[in-house]
């Protein structure tokens, strides 16, 4: 499936077709005959079997089984139709299936080869060592791995195929099988050939060659901050710059560590804080000036919640606690018994202990840097002391995962009813991750049902309960009751702190490249480019 332009269900794809039974257990879908994985190998329902069976539901791949997939059972009925069967009600399923349909498929004739279920144990033993891996797990998930050199040899179903790939570039050529045509009966994609030049989190390398003409089309990385460069190169006609809108509600939402390895700053956060603390915080932060600074003007201060496209959103959430005015903050932090004792203006715990935030983030994609150095300053006015640290990606992830960030961040995606329901990391603890570093424990309690982790107290509990109804919700009615709880707890409680959002987004595209659209929604919701069909985007070679 694909993603509807609303954001809010699924579309067909892959699929010409799918059924939900009545008691929204199953899920039945049918594809199109006759569709080829990259290498010509026919796509079955084998391939979606392999990879539920043998990736998201193998114990030596997958340790734990994401909820979403727990107990569900694979029915082939043919080739061309099979069923995904769940324990329980999973009405939801589709939009999940249509967000994250490539995790959903995986070339069966190729990684068979690969896995311990299908090949020969002293085989698979050589295989591993061969390549330079300890498990074959190892290999499996390297292989699998965008970022791997050797991706380019896992045949695909997108309009392009990879194949070099290096650790600063990638070569991609048209999918000879690629399974789309445009009205006129044209194969797709238009492009033959696309050089992909990688530079991660290196983005003023990116804005500095898409504003010198050096790309045909840039936008990921790019930030807010970038336009003024970037329309530079507009103004000497190298490119064109659209101005798309960001569809975070918040390109910064800071997350305080609710199970942070420290007795006292927990305390401070939920204990008899009484969530004081975090509101101070918010109170203190001026979105106004921020908006004004950063996004000139054009984004919208708000709290994390539904995004305003969504049938759940309400204004009253979004604006929950947003209000500048940091003599509240300080009359707050007073009643907390935080004090600046030694007179450094700076505020200590009861006892005369240091009260030093650590925040450590990655800078990617949204303006966070700026950001943090506006928070920094705006909650030393009221007396907190925020230490700013910036870390590349594989520290934040080892580091979050550990549980050993005090306070980080990242933006607030994942906020369309597309999404919402499936994924709602920012409502309550449903997974940890490099992203979501707040409640590891609660998350992972959640997660193996008690059997790891920490047990939440009872408000978190039972919001993991509205997860699990607004998930499971066989009626509108109760769906909405459900999304509604958890938006409403989020608004009170401030699980995160939000800044700016739905904020202007730069995509700088060539003079010679076509089709591209003026407008739109930059973000994971909507899988950034895919609802604007990238395959039909062609070059006009008469063009400079």
């Amino acid at each position: 499936l694909t993603l509807a332009a609303n954001m809010r269900a699924g579309g067909p794809n892959l699929a010409v077709s799918w059924e939900l039974s009545d008691d929204r257990r199953t899920s039945t879908i049918h594809l199109r005959p006759g569709i080829k994985w990259s290498d010509g190998h026919p796509l079955t329902a084998d391939d979606f079997m392999f990879r539920l069976k043998h990736v998201w539901q193998d114990p030596d791949i997958s340790p734990v089984v994401y909820r979403l997939v727990q107990g569900c059972e694979f029915v082939k009925i043919d080739d061309y139709t099979f069923q995904y069967v769940f324990p329980g009600p999973n009405p939801m399923f589709a939009n999940f299936f249509a967000q994250y349909g490539s995790h959903f498929v995986d070339p069966m004739h190729f990684f068979k080869d690969y896995h311990a279920a299908f090949r020969d144990k002293e085989e698979l033993e050589e295989l591993v060592e061969e390549e330079g891996f300890v498990t074959w797990m190892a290999m499996y998930g390297a292989l699998r791995g965008w970022g791997n050199e050797d991706a380019f040899k896992v045949p695909t179903l997108r309009a392009y195929r990879v194949t070099e790939r290096t650790p600063t570039k990638m070569r991609l050529e048209r999918n000879p099988y690629y399974h789309k045509i445009d009205p006129a009966g044209n194969q797709l994609p238009y492009i033959d050939e696309i050089d992909a030049i990688i530079l991660l989190e290196n983005s003023k390398m990116i804005a500095f060659q898409a504003a010198t003409g050096q790309l045909d089309f840039a936008a990921y990385a790019l930030k807010t901050e970038d336009i003024p460069l970037l329309k530079l190169g507009e103004v000497k006609g190298v490119n064109k710059v659209h101005v798309w809108t960001r569809l975070h509600v918040s390109d910064v939402s800071i997350q305080p560590n609710y199970n942070y390895d420290d007795p006292k700053y927990r305390e401070l956060l939920w204990g008899t804080g009484e969530r004081r603390f975090v509101r101070a915080l918010s109170h203190a932060i001026d979105r106004p000036q921020m908006n004004d600074v950063i996004y000139f003007s054009k984004g919208v201060p708000s709290q994390v919640t539904a995004h305003p496209t969504s049938r759940w959103y309400e204004e009253r959430f979004a604006n929950a606690h947003t209000r500048y005015d940091p003599d509240y903050s300080r009359a707050l932090l007073d009643e907390l018994g935080l004090a600046d004792i030694d007179g450094d203006g700076l505020r200590e715990y009861p006892d005369g202990s240091k009260l030093t935030i650590t925040f450590e983030y990655l800078d990617f994609e949204t303006p966070k840097t700026m950001t943090m150095e506006l928070v920094r300053e705006y909650w030393r006015e009221v007396g907190i002391d925020l230490r700013l640290k910036s870390v590349e990606r594989r520290l934040q992830s080892e580091r979050a995962q550990a549980n050993k960030m005090q306070m980080t961040l990242w933006h607030a995606d994942k906020v369309t009813d597309i999404l919402f329901p499936l994924v709602p990391d920012w409502f309550y603890p449903h997974r940890s991750g490099w992203d979501i570093a707040m409640w590891n424990h609660w998350a992972r309690y959640y997660q193996t049902d008690g059997r790891l982790g920490e047990e939440p107290p009872p408000l978190v509990r039972n919001l993991q309960f509205w997860g699990d109804e607004l998930r499971e919700a066989t009626t509108e009615e109760h769906r909405t009751k459900a999304a509604k709880t958890l938006l409403e707890a989020a608004a009170e409680n401030l699980w995160t702190i939000g800044t700016v959002g739905q904020a202007p987004h730069p995509v700088v595209v060539s003079n010679r490249l076509k089709n591209v659209t003026s407008t739109g929604i930059w973000g994971w919701d909507n899988r950034w480019t895919l609802s604007y069909h990238p395959a039909t985007w062609y070059f006009d070679e008469d063009e400079p």
